[in-house]
């Protein structure tokens, strides 16, 4: 193992985890606690002028929190990793690092609803602008970058509509005008793709999906790739210029290809302060450990159930990449050959009221606000998770009146399958 890079497998169980040096302890330890003693007033010095490692209180960091971070960096292929509260939480730290008031960021219109809730109205009030974009036209994407962008955002496979975006295509517009892609690979997980290897510069997640993946623990995370020359454009002054509440040091001269990471760590969490509680960092990354084995299950699953809904006479559409005669299927095949997700879309015939009478029919199936559980999920977004938006924000997201998004899990397809079929019978 040491001669070797160590397969993803191996990474989801062991990376960044070592036995407990006082108990001898396997599992990595919940160390719930607020804060951690000094060895004296230069060790504490050294730790608050950023000039050594080490733990200070837990809104900054912590030690299973570190674990997680180490862990999710090495199966992205990053240079470090920042564990928050939420996927929320993690994207407020990465564009608070990135923008100043009057700046802008160019991202996909395919997005998860909270995300465009949170770019399109909260983002208003620190002046931070959003313009939307497809991520299927190069030329659109181009069009809106102008001398104020500072980041594209698109996810690596758009929710709710499970669709693979070119990463690389949109990587080369970002880095022809010197900007860092930043990709949200919560709906593929490093998995299935692995956004660093394809020009990603920033990956976020939502640990509480697929990461996680028992739908019992709420956590984000920023992986910074090491890929960007922070100080070249001077676009980034948090990054490019001396931080004067850390003796005038310069973030990405001192830290080099993790500087991204110590600066949304020292600089947003520390003053924002969504940290991940250790517990919930305990039970993620429990998570990780079966990921490899629970995305492949979720994927094999996925494909059989669209295949039968296709099949189905009161079903109008399947979305699902996985299909062969899908218009996303080969970009699936480029990005991710081993399976399309767990999360795909369909349309009922009936329209709108046809989609809320045959999710609440269901019975094995959960009705909720979420996805990447081990468990079975289904919504209507347009009735619950994408309803603030306008009917040409619903049609741009994929999540028309018609559409109902499913999470399949990991249980038995055939009870998948049989608990759809009586739902459907009742529409």
């Amino acid at each position: 193992m040491a001669e070797n890079e160590p397969g993803f497998s191996t990474l989801a169980v062991h990376a960044g985890a070592q036995p407990d040096p006082t108990t001898g302890a396997r599992a990595t330890p919940i160390y719930q606690t607020t804060s951690f003693v000094f060895e004296d007033t230069d060790h504490a010095a050294s730790l608050f002028g950023l000039k050594a490692f080490g733990n200070i209180y837990t809104r900054i960091m912590n030690p299973t929190q570190a674990v997680l971070e180490e862990r999710v960096a090495a199966l992205e292929g990053g240079t470090a990793a920042l564990a928050t509260a939420s996927g929320h939480g993690a994207q407020l730290l990465v564009f608070h690092t990135l923008m100043q008031a009057g700046d802008n960021l160019v991202a996909a219109n395919r997005l998860y609803g909270g995300s465009i809730n949170q770019f399109g109205q909260a983002f208003k009030n620190f002046n931070w602008q959003v313009r939307w974009v497809d991520p299927f036209d190069l030329e659109q994407i181009e069009s809106q970058i102008d001398d104020r962008t500072r980041a594209v955002f698109i996810e690596s496979l758009a929710n709710p509509g499970g669709t693979f975006v070119d990463v690389a295509a949109i990587a080369e517009v970002a880095h022809r005008h010197g900007l860092p892609l930043i990709v949200d690979n919560t709906m593929a997980s490093p998995y299935l793709v692995r956004p660093i290897e394809h020009g990603a510069d920033i990956v976020v997640h939502s640990l509480t999906k697929f990461i996680g993946g028992h739908g019992n623990s709420m956590g984000g995370m920023i992986v910074d790739c090491g890929t960007f020359d922070w100080s070249e454009s001077g676009n980034y002054p948090m990054l490019s210029e001396p931080r004067t509440e850390y003796g005038g040091i310069v973030l990405h001269e001192t830290f080099g290809n993790f500087a991204f990471a110590i600066a949304c760590r020292v600089l947003g969490l520390r003053d924002f302060g969504p940290a991940i509680a250790p517990f919930n960092a305990f039970l993620i990354l429990t998570g990780v450990e079966t990921l490899p084995l629970r995305m492949q299950r979720h994927c094999d699953n996925a494909l059989e159930v669209a295949r039968w809904l296709k099949a189905h006479d009161k079903v109008a559409w399947v979305s699902y990449s996985g299909l062969e005669d899908d218009d996303n299927h080969a970009l699936m095949l480029k990005y991710s050959p081993k399976g399309a997700g767990a999360v795909f879309t369909f349309g009922l015939s009936g329209g709108y009221e046809a989609g809320v009478a045959f999710v609440e029919a269901l019975e094995l199936l959960s009705h909720l606000a979420n996805i990447g559980d081990t468990r079975s999920l289904v919504i209507h977004p347009a009735s619950t998770t994408h309803r603030q938006l306008s009917p040409e924000q619903l049609a741009a997201a994929g999540a028309g009146p018609d559409v109902v998004r499913l999470s399949i899990g990991i249980e038995h397809v055939a009870d998948i399958i049989a608990d759809l079929e009586q739902a459907l019978a009742k529409v």
